[in-house]
């Protein structure tokens, strides 16, 4: 991203201070925040954003209608950029640089896991913080990481990421399992033998007693279904 997203950059300037009233600065930033409050609700936990002062240096054409949006590339969370346009025969787009703040719960280890280990309820335990600090993808629901199986080991009070888990595996490499396909008003089956491991929901590949070679989703039994 060009240093102009992170400063208070003009892209144009239709009119010039003689030919048109300025526009109101505290304006621009109030469409911010009202777009910003808008745009987080949903998010885990407690949302705080502050929005950057408009460069006083900026001649800006007054506008009867303001657009904030979210510009390419841009997530609403940590530090980041919203833009703003003019919607008029005059149009301008300015970008202000804003700060969003989640703090909320999530989960964390309350002893030190090892890789392989294959979590439960008293492995995890919650902590509060800001969110928007912690690593990508993060836990913050305790459904989200039972019987799960960890990929690496990890310390005491650390936090739970989806990348360092998986699902446990149903379905193991050359084990029989059964297929099933269905559909409207029919189910089919058959026998095979898978060609790799997978977790529910992953995709595994399976040889038919025929020879035949099919992929389909892992399911608890062991099942294949194959759509």
């Amino acid at each position: 991203m060009s240093p102009r997203f992170f400063g208070f950059a003009l892209l144009l300037v239709a009119l010039s201070p003689l030919a048109a009233e300025r526009q109101d600065a505290a304006v621009i930033q109030k469409s911010v925040a009202d777009y910003l409050r808008s745009e987080t609700v949903g998010m885990p936990g407690r949302v705080d954003f502050q929005v950057s002062a408009v460069d006083e240096r900026l001649i800006l054409a007054s506008c009867p209608q303001l657009q904030p949006f979210t510009p390419p590339g841009a997530k609403l969370w940590g530090s980041t950029t919203i833009g703003v346009r003019c919607i008029s025969a005059t149009p301008w787009t300015i970008y202000l640089p804003v700060r969003i703040k989640v703090s909320g719960a999530y989960l964390a280890a309350s002893r030190p896991l090892a890789q392989g280990q294959t979590l439960g309820p008293d492995d995890v335990t919650p902590r509060t913080g800001e969110l928007t600090q912690m690593p990508p993808g993060v836990l913050v629901e305790p459904a989200q990481a039972m019987g799960k199986v960890m990929l690496i080991g990890i310390a005491s009070g650390q936090a739970l990421r989806q990348d360092n888990m998986r699902s446990p595996l149903l379905v193991q490499s050359n084990q029989p399992v059964k297929i099933i396909s269905k559909g409207p008003g029919f189910v089919v089956s058959a026998e095979g033998r898978a060609m790799s491991s997978a977790g529910d929901g992953q995709t595994v590949q399976v040889r038919t007693l025929s020879g035949q070679v099919v992929a389909g989703i892992a399911r608890p039994g062991p099942l294949v279904e194959v759509f």
